[in-house]
């Protein structure tokens, strides 16, 4: 069946809308791809709302949140109609549509994530159903309610050598382990672009670091860099996921322009080698999805800090811009046929678990 998969991600700057055919377990076919870039004003925006929402002791209404929602809500309309313009097709060919919204809030710790977006009035405004939500159930059942990606991960990831692991690398990073008979581990490992894009916004007028050139001429401070690897959580065994405003710049304030970059990338990357220390075997190759695939000083401190050999996606084929939003199309999918989107060991769920709410048109 036709899929649409719509994912806003904690790198906060824009929504990815993919279009795929498949029957949600081992056939998978990408048919379209759309991304739509916040304007700056919105950014800051959705990037206030989270800074509230997780100052909050649970989700509740809040005006500003309820407003960056209803901006969101239209925004993904607008990029759900885009991609049909450009595929080709229209509403009535579309089975379901996979609806992320923008995680403002992520507290497994407190047994709650937060994800805005109205699912009603997407479905609403195209007659298709939406399946939104993906995240809570997992939580509620003591689940880290992420990553949600291994299980598509996995149906692409079929005929690669094993192990190998998918790193996804937006605001924050996560990594899907697959293991030579198809189990899965995965968990985030830490920040991936999100601190990097937070201090160049600080200390230029740069919106994020364009292929690591910045970081490229800076020197990494590798005493303060040991210090903020000394955080617990990085030495907590999966499955766990993190919040992109657990960690701040604070660490490296005192730092220029090219050293804090550098030391910020360098960060990224060796959260990535001690989250393959959790693993039982290290993997032959890790291939390498979103943004930050596209920071070349990024890439080239993963590959000397794991000592594996790291590739981008695209080196097979796959769009690594639209992973994520193909992904959750492939759950939604998943969702109508009851069929689980995570795992005890991707999100430490206590079972198997389908996930998401079915939102049908009114």
């Amino acid at each position: 069946m036709l899929a649409i998969g719509l994912m806003s991600g904690t790198s906060r700057d824009g929504i990815d809308a993919a279009l795929i055919e498949t029957d949600g377990q081992g056939r998978v076919t990408p048919a379209a791809f759309h991304a739509k870039a916040y304007g700056d004003g919105f950014r800051l925006r959705l990037t206030e709302a989270c800074q509230r929402a997780m100052a909050m002791e649970k989700p509740g209404f809040e005006p500003l949140i309820h407003a960056a929602e209803e901006e969101l809500t239209a925004l993904h309309v607008d990029a759900v109609a885009d991609l049909l313009g450009r595929s080709g097709h229209v509403a009535q060919d579309i089975s379901v549509i996979g609806f992320h919204g923008h995680t403002v809030a992520h507290r497994p710790e407190w047994g709650w994530t937060w994800q805005i977006g109205d699912g009603p009035a997407l479905a609403g405004a195209f007659g298709i159903p939406v399946v939104g939500d993906l995240r809570s159930a997992d939580v509620r059942a003591g689940g880290q309610g992420a990553p949600l990606l291994p299980v598509y991960h996995r149906a692409l990831a079929q005929a690669l050598p094993k192990p190998v692991a998918i790193l996804n690398l937006g605001g924050v990073a996560n990594v899907t382990a697959v293991g030579p008979d198809g189990s899965l581990i995965a968990f985030d490992t830490g920040m991936a672009s999100g601190l990097i894009d937070n201090w160049m916004q600080t200390h230029s007028a740069a919106a994020f670091d364009t292929g690591g050139q910045i970081a490229a001429r800076g020197q990494v401070d590798e005493a303060l860099l040991g210090e903020m690897l000394a955080d617990p959580w990085f030495a907590l065994a999966p499955p766990k996921s993190i919040d992109r405003e657990a960690f701040s710049i604070d660490a490296v304030r005192g730092l220029g322009l090219e050293d804090g970059a550098a030391t910020l990338t360098a960060f990224s990357a060796a959260a990535v080698a001690r989250g393959l220390e959790h693993l039982p075997e290290k993997p032959r190759r890790i291939y390498v999805a979103g943004g930050g695939r596209h920071n070349a000083t990024l890439m080239a401190m993963l590959g000397e800090r794991t000592g594996v050999d790291v590739r981008p996606v695209d080196d097979l084929g796959w769009d690594g811009d639209a992973l994520e939003a193909q992904g959750f199309a492939y759950m939604a999918v998943r969702h109508l046929k009851g069929l689980p989107i995570s795992f005890p060991g991707t999100t430490g769920a206590p079972r198997e678990m389908a996930g998401g709410v079915l939102f049908p048109p009114a």
